[in-house]
């Protein structure tokens, strides 16, 4: 069962249209250039929509994917004309996107109590926010959320995080600075299930530049729990920031070699045009993208919905 509904509603179809105005702006600018002037899709306009694409960060290996399912459309229907191009790449991204591993239903397992989520990514992904937001969406849905402040290295990653716990109203487990996080992860599913918490997101240090470090610190954090609950964490979600475009396919390369991540939530896409990231990382990573930031509002973390995605970065 999922706690997360899969209908957008009106005022969350108009969040994401308006998150991914600029992405969509930029695209359709240069798709305009591509394509003046010419009434058929041929090599050249399918080498101008490759350039295209690879500049609004979809990424060259997802690219080189779409761009070889047109030539085969091109080659089956023999004339393909370039009013029908738009429609054509919508289709084939939104096929593509649905070929790979994907949660349009949130995915929570209301088996598990407490559902385990450790969130990991690179300081200034978003990762607090995203935390504060997912915590306001599952108590929004009247479940009981415990945060565990297991970024113990920054102290503004922990009053960050006790500002969210106190604004979305969810209690918080934290320790001194520089206190071990594994301990600190310990102590919040001590807490969670004394008090028979739905759900636990423990926040983790955003550190990249050791990553036998970072992965000695995350397995430490799971052995521990797993003295707890024997299949603790139930989620390895990462978050990037979607504005850095291929940096977070670099992030994405480092931190699921580090570590088993089985969910992905990319960020700040409101502010970039950079929002065919979402559609690279998706393809490539064959881990689920599971939410997007659209926004600052406290409901602009949306569950992704590749159909939703495509059909807003496409709207005209």
């Amino acid at each position: 069962m999922s706690w997360f509904k899969n209908i957008f509603n009106k005022e969350e179809k108009e969040s994401l249209n308006q998150g991914l105005e600029k992405s969509r702006v930029g695209f359709f600018e240069k798709m305009t250039k591509a394509v003046v002037g010419k009434s058929k899709v041929d090599a050249e306009v399918l080498d101008e929509l490759e350039e295209i694409l690879i500049a609004s960060d979809v990424g060259v290996a997802t690219t080189i994917k779409i761009i070889e399912r047109i030539e085969d459309r091109v080659s089956r229907d023999k004339y393909l004309n370039t009013n029908e191009l738009d429609r054509i790449l919508r289709k084939e991204i939104t096929a593509l996107l649905l070929e790979n591993p994907h949660s349009e239903t949130g995915n929570i397992d209301e088996t598990k109590k407490p559902y385990v989520i450790i969130v990991v990514g690179v300081n200034g992904a978003g990762k607090t926010t995203t935390i504060g937001k997912l915590a306001n969406q599952f108590k929004s849905q009247g479940k009981s959320v415990v945060l565990g402040a297991a970024d113990t290295f920054r102290a503004a990653a922990v009053e960050q995080l006790v500002i969210w716990s106190e604004r979305v109203g969810v209690p918080i487990v934290k320790q001194n600075m520089g206190s071990d996080p594994a301990s600190v992860a310990f102590d919040t599913l001590q807490s969670a299930m004394a008090q028979n918490a739905d759900i636990v997101i423990i926040d983790t240090a955003g550190r990249l530049h050791n990553k036998i470090n970072l992965m000695n610190e995350l397995s430490k954090i799971k052995r521990v729990m797993q003295k707890l609950i024997p299949d603790a964490p139930h989620e390895i979600l990462l978050v990037l920031d979607g504005s850095t475009g291929q940096n977070a396919f670099e992030q994405a390369k480092q931190f699921s070699a580090a570590t088993e991540v089985n969910a992905l939530a990319v960020t700040k896409l409101d502010g970039t045009a950079k929002g065919g990231v979402v559609i690279g990382i998706s393809d490539q990573f064959q881990i689920p993208v599971k939410y997007i930031g659209v926004g600052e509002k406290v409901t602009d973390l949306q569950l992704f919905n590749g159909s939703e995605f495509v059909d807003s970065f496409f709207k005209k």
